[in-house]
């Protein structure tokens, strides 16, 4: 395996791929209508969460398999659900599609997903987050960046492809556009084993991630796992008044602040003991970079210790991404009996997402202050990965990108998860993995006012059609 530390790629763009001018300006041509398409997406609120109308997945994943029929490339498209194994329950649409390699060459798998995360406060949005406002060169909406972005752009690459080759592509191409990532791919399992075998692929190209910067493209060669939970604190059977037993009984607030205070050290990094880190170089990044591109307050100050990129790169994290307890407007005058808190943790590359959680649920209930009872629901756990490099998929990928951006790109780690990879990777061992994306650091995925830089998405399809051009003129 190639070593996983992020540099400047060595990637000089040694050879010019075949039809590379026809591409470039296909893709240009194309740009029109690959926003126009992207905008259509954007307007399907398609939230995969729980206690969101999911029936707008399902119009949502009725769009991507239309898209993909009008390509006229693939033998076969199908909006596919099966049952979640750990519930039996059915899990949203993904669309499938497929046509087959001809002469010898391989077969590249298209991975994007277009479930979203939901919009959040309306107020702090500049915009409507469901309708795609044009601001500038950036388009604003939730999924503009993560991940309709990704659709798109296997979608004109293809038809780059094909206008280009004037002919039906020999390459095999599978196009795999999930609908629960946002909600950690629940039923993927089951997909992997039901379609095996319309899944499998030589490489696989997974547009989910994002670039170094505006004028640097980027390959996102290390992940962190994810571990995720709800825990419930409780001290009362319950509510009391607050005057008459303040003072003598504990609240489940005052618990929760202090067993949450536990979990990290007075810098800010995880106190739990047994979560371990990943060891390798980063590139330079300095606080500035860090304030200007997270918008951290004038005298706020950055936590954890070490180099700020293997912080989250490379480092475990916990973070409470939400607390159910009486709002400011119902507060009254008593002890609240039990609060609810979602736990998120990321877990570094080389630590087991099981042992992770192992570790931090042992920590909580050592910790557990004033007696308080815990319990914990919802587990998801997703695996951390290390890409392997070695292979041509990866040498031929930091070409073209080099060929379309016109810079060198650079290997990356990413502070965020993406865990079904690990799932495919141990479902199709030898297959090539490659992260790729179409996200800049002010594309602000998951938060409000999400959007997406419209030159960076022209480079990102015109890497891909060169990327699958060179491998339709690859034989196995």
């Amino acid at each position: 395996m190639a070593s996983h530390h992020a540099s400047e790629s060595s990637s000089s763009a040694s050879g010019i791929t075949e039809g590379a001018d026809a591409l470039r300006e296909l893709v240009q041509a194309g740009l029109p209508r690959a926003i126009a398409e992207l905008s259509t997406l954007v307007r399907i609120p398609s939230v995969s969460w729980d206690g969101f109308d999911h029936g707008h997945v399902v119009a949502s994943a009725e769009k991507v398999a239309e898209l993909a029929r009008e390509t006229g490339v693939f033998d076969e498209v199908e909006i596919i659900q099966v049952p979640i194994a750990e519930t039996g329950r059915l899990g949203l649409p993904a669309v499938l599609a497929r046509r087959a390699a001809r002469n010898g060459r391989p077969t590249v798998l298209l991975y994007a997903h277009h479930d979203v995360q939901p919009e959040g406060d309306e107020g702090h949005w500049d915009s409507k987050p469901f309708e795609p406002t044009l601001r500038g060169d950036r388009l604003y909406g939730r999924g503009t960046a993560d991940d309709k972005a990704g659709v798109v752009t296997h979608l004109a690459a293809i038809r780059a492809l094909t206008s280009a080759l004037g002919a039906e592509p020999e390459l095999g191409i599978v196009l795999f556009v999930e609908g629960e990532e946002e909600f950690l791919s629940r039923s993927l399992p089951t997909i992997l084993e039901r379609h095996h075998q319309q899944l499998a692929a030589d490489t696989i190209i997974v547009a989910d991630s994002g670039n170094w910067d505006l004028e640097t493209p980027a390959l996102t060669v290390g992940l962190r796992g994810a571990v995720a939970f709800n825990l419930r604190i409780s001290t009362l059977s319950h509510a009391v008044h607050s005057g008459q037993y303040g003072g003598a009984v504990p609240d489940a607030m005052l618990a929760a602040i202090e067993l949450l205070a536990t979990l990290w050290k007075k810098d800010g990094s995880v106190a739990v003991k047994g979560l371990t880190a990943h060891v390798a170089e980063t590139p330079e990044y300095d606080e500035a970079k860090l304030r200007d591109e997270t918008g951290l307050l004038d005298g706020a100050e950055p936590i954890g210790s070490g180099d700020i990129l293997s912080r989250s790169w490379y480092q475990p994290s916990i973070t409470v991404t939400g607390i159910d307890a009486p709002s400011v407007k119902n507060a009254s005058n008593t002890l609240v009996p039990s609060v609810r808190v979602r736990i998120s943790g990321r877990v570094a590359p080389g630590q087991d997402a099981r042992e992770f959680y192992e570790k931090l649920e042992a920590h909580l209930l050592e910790h557990a202050p004033f007696g308080a009872q815990l319990s914990i629901e919802d587990l998801d756990l997703g695996e951390a990965f290390l890409v392997d490099t070695s292979g041509w998929a990866a040498a031929d990928a930091l070409d073209t990108m080099h060929e379309a951006w016109g810079v060198p790109p650079v290997s990356m780690g990413s502070g965020g998860s993406i865990p079904f990879i690990a799932d495919l990777v141990s479902r199709y061992p030898a297959a090539q993995i490659l992260i790729t994306g179409v996200e800049d650091p002010d594309a602000r995925a998951h938060s409000p006012n999400e959007s997406l830089h419209l030159p960076t998405l022209q480079r990102a399809i015109l890497s891909e059609a060169l990327l699958l051009a060179r491998m339709n003129s690859r034989s196995l």
